[in-house]
């Protein structure tokens, strides 16, 4: 190979390398200061909108993921720093249900039914952010996830016009959460196109008043 034909790939790997860096960037910056760890020092917010996952792995173990939002969500409004909570996830089939079974998992960890709400068209951290601000009225909210899947979500509302915070759930780890690591870097790439084609929910439908 050339001089000139290493240069073209170089400069062909570099520029998506660059994009992704970027957008990670952009991101992790425009959240710093928004997530929260600690819920001794988390402002307090009327809703906290748990996105949604499945909570069984593909082999049929239980998903930490899943696991560790339903446990931040109950602290978050057990130390009543939340005083609903809406859940937003995927509903695609009659076999497949993340609001209703978190819903069942939030009831049993002591969380009153009358206080949860169920987003059922939340396909995409997108519809859950815009669902939150056009259908169910937010003007302000607790997005209830891993740190950076909050700051994604934190950005996605604020481009919105929603105001958002996050609550951090316990993080897996490295070896563990390699793969949903590995896909956060293109999902925030997709944050931009999304923002850039004006990309739009799903389905909006009837307005819900969360009371």
């Amino acid at each position: 190979m050339n001089k000139k034909h290493l240069k073209r790939l170089l400069v062909f790997l570099a520029v998506p390398l660059f994009v992704v860096l970027g957008c990670n960037i952009i991101i992790n910056s425009a959240a710093k200061g928004k997530t929260f760890s600690d819920v001794d020092t988390i402002p307090k917010n009327r809703v906290g909108l748990v996105l949604g996952t499945s909570k069984k792995l593909s082999n049929g173990g239980p998903n930490p993921y899943y696991t560790y939002r339903i446990k931040a969500t109950v602290t978050l409004y057990k130390a009543g720093k939340i005083a609903f909570v809406l859940v937003s996830g995927d509903n695609g089939t009659i076999y497949y249900n993340e609001p209703t079974t978190i819903q069942k998992d939030l009831i049993k960890a002591g969380i009153p039914k009358e206080k949860i709400y169920l987003d059922y068209a939340g396909f995409r951290t997108l519809d859950s952010m815009v669902r939150a601000k056009e259908v169910f009225g937010l003007q302000q909210v607790t997005v209830i996830s891993q740190k950076f899947h909050n700051e994604r979500a934190i950005y996605l509302a604020e481009r919105k016009g929603l105001q958002a915070i996050g609550y951090n759930a316990r993080d897996v780890s490295t070896k563990q959460g390699l793969k949903v690591q590995f896909r956060e870097y293109f999902a925030r790439v997709k944050v931009f196109l999304d923002l850039m084609f004006n990309t739009q929910p799903k389905f909006f439908g009837d307005k819900i008043d969360i009371k």
